[in-house]
């Protein structure tokens, strides 16, 4: 059973950073990629960045291109997410996923595409 387990979340202030953490456990294999979403209140769930289990295309949301930077150690089986210049509009908690499969698809923005889920960590930044 995979278990992904998310950290590094907490209160910054805007224009500061964050890295968040995602570590996998319970089966590292047959991992096609893994993704980084969140969900702010009364909103629902959106994409953040992806990036493939193998070299690769990074993928991101163009509200934080430029800002964010995700990135995989799978010597540690962990995915990173690097979170600089935060906005107030970055606030929500922060799911990170696996993707087992590709689904004959090239989209990574798609949350069906994705296999096991994080409990969320929050991230709130305030101005």
């Amino acid at each position: 059973q995979v278990q992904l387990v998310e950290s590094g979340g907490g209160l910054v202030l805007a224009g500061g950073s964050l890295r968040l953490s995602c570590a996998v456990s319970g089966g590292t294999f047959n991992i096609h990629g893994m993704g980084w979403f969140r969900q702010a209140p009364g909103k629902e769930r959106e994409f953040v960045a992806a990036i493939p289990w193998s070299a690769g295309a990074t993928y991101y949301a163009d509200s934080v291109k430029g800002r964010f930077t995700i990135s995989r150690d799978k010597s540690k089986n962990t995915l990173y997410l690097q979170m600089n210049s935060l906005k107030s509009e970055d606030t929500g908690v922060y799911y990170c996923a696996v993707r087992r499969f590709r689904y004959g698809s090239s989209d990574w923005t798609n949350p069906t595409f994705y296999n096991h889920w994080g409990q969320g960590t929050p991230v709130t930044v305030t101005t």
